[in-house]
């Protein structure tokens, strides 16, 4: 594997982590609310700090950025390259050399609302236009404190000719148990093979996890912070891995490191449930089955069910101690909400020649299924306009999110290994995480 693509991989990983964990069940914040610029669009002046992470996401909006310069050529913007995983959080918390504005995790957002202005006024006007769960993983008892940015649909990637090979025509996968049935099929034809991949890694695993969780409508705990492992919905994902594992259906390796690229690329896998940014795969590290595998729906857990959920994403926060608050603003909203800024960091630039494919725009005018912002061989713009309009809200998730990988994440691994029941997976997640991170919380 290339330097380039371990990057691009190590920039994906770090862009969606945590994308899973807006908080719930926190004290109110009380940050002042940011008003609408006072100054008209067509004068601004002024300058400002953003902080973004670095790697090929940071050159992307830094040539995005240039496009805005143009616009508003007064106002001087100073785009600097952290660490935000290490710095931003205890920046906001000492209010020292604070940025005017930031890339962040949807997850580490509520938990630092109090840090934070109040954008709900300011993102009123777009409220209409805006996936519903962007907002929601923003949003802090009615109060929003993040701009929405990217949005990362689950889709299910398929091996076209190992389908057609096997008369298995994609769109009979309409819910999961069709996708045991056509995976046993494809294993009839080779018995080598082990369709559906089903991660390794815990952290991943989990968030993956709470993909198939937000396709139902819920989510590890409720509005009030209330853990709900114990539930209808994720006794069905846990019983249907247990099956796909126990038939041996599953490719069980960590993504996409040699042993999962080995299976993917020799026909072992044929089904990747995952997110959009799987597509990085296919475009960029597969070599022999490049040009072989499609997007579609996921399947639904129930007939009629909806076909997507999210697993991952990131937003832009604009701190409380800001000293030019409203120009930041006019920089997200231009990146954000108006054609020019969101064609500039989604369509054809010079680190990307075919433009930015591993997430779409959560702005939904920019999703015409249509008019796709960057290069579209696989079909993929059209699948993931239509996914992104079905992906049910979100419950506010909560900032201890990431330490329960040591629960649940891990008793995830071990139901796959044959290990743990589902009862068990349940009733032993939910007794570590309420004891060790919701009572001390």
């Amino acid at each position: 594997m290339s330097t380039s693509s371990i990057s691009r991989r190590s920039l994906l990983l770090g862009a969606l982590s945590l994308a899973a964990c807006a908080p719930g069940g926190t004290a109110a914040p009380t940050p002042s609310r940011l008003a609408a610029p006072s100054v008209t669009s067509s004068s601004p002046k002024g300058e400002i700090t953003i902080w973004n992470r670095s790697g090929d996401l940071f050159k992307v909006f830094d040539a995005a950025i240039g496009k805005f310069r143009a616009a508003y050529p007064d106002v001087k913007v100073n785009h600097l390259s952290v660490d935000i995983g290490a710095k931003l959080a205890n920046t906001l918390i000492t209010g020292t050399d604070v940025p005017d504005g930031s890339f962040w995790d949807d997850a580490n957002i509520g938990s630092q609302a109090e840090h934070l202005y109040d954008l709900t006024d300011l993102i009123a006007p777009y409220r209409e236009q805006t996936a519903p769960y962007k907002l929601s993983v923003n949003t802090v008892e009615g109060r929003i404190y993040g701009v929405p940015w990217d949005l990362d649909p689950g889709l299910l990637w398929y091996r076209e000719d190992l389908l057609a090979e096997a008369s298995i025509d994609p769109a009979s996968l309409t819910t999961y148990d069709d996708l045991l049935v056509a995976s046993q099929k494809l294993k009839e034809r080779d018995p080598k093979a082990r369709p559906i991949h089903l991660d390794k890694n815990p952290f991943l695993g989990q968030l993956w996890l709470e993909m198939l969780a937000n396709q139902q409508g819920t989510s590890m705990t409720d509005a009030q912070g209330r853990l709900r492992l114990d539930s209808e919905e994720y006794r069905r994902i846990f019983t249907w891995i247990q099956k796909a594992a126990k038939d041996k259906l599953v490719t069980h390796t960590p993504y996409l490191e040699p042993a999962d690229l080995a299976s993917i690329e020799n026909g072992q896998q044929a089904f990747i449930p995952w997110a959009i940014w799987w597509s990085f795969a296919p475009q960029q590290l597969l070599k022999q089955t490049k040009g072989k595998w499609r997007p579609m729906p996921l399947p639904a857990w129930t007939p009629g069910g909806a076909r997507s959920g999210v697993m991952g994403g990131s937003s832009f926060i604009i701190p409380a101690k800001a000293k030019n608050p409203q120009l930041a603003w006019l920089l997200y909203e231009f990146l954000c909400f108006k054609e020019p800024g969101i064609a500039a960091v989604y369509g054809p630039n010079s680190v990307y020649p075919g433009g930015l494919s591993t997430s779409i725009p959560s702005y939904l005018p920019a999703l015409d299924p249509e008019k796709p912002l960057f290069k579209d061989d696989m079909g993929l713009w059209k699948v993931a306009t239509e996914a992104a309009r079905n992906i049910p809200p979100a419950a506010p998730i909560p900032a201890w999110w990431a330490k329960s990988v040591d629960y649940l994440g891990n008793n995830l691994q071990l139901l796959i290994e044959g290990k743990l029941s589902p009862d068990d997976v349940i009733a032993e997640s939910s007794k570590k995480i309420q004891r060790n991170l919701i009572d001390r919380s």
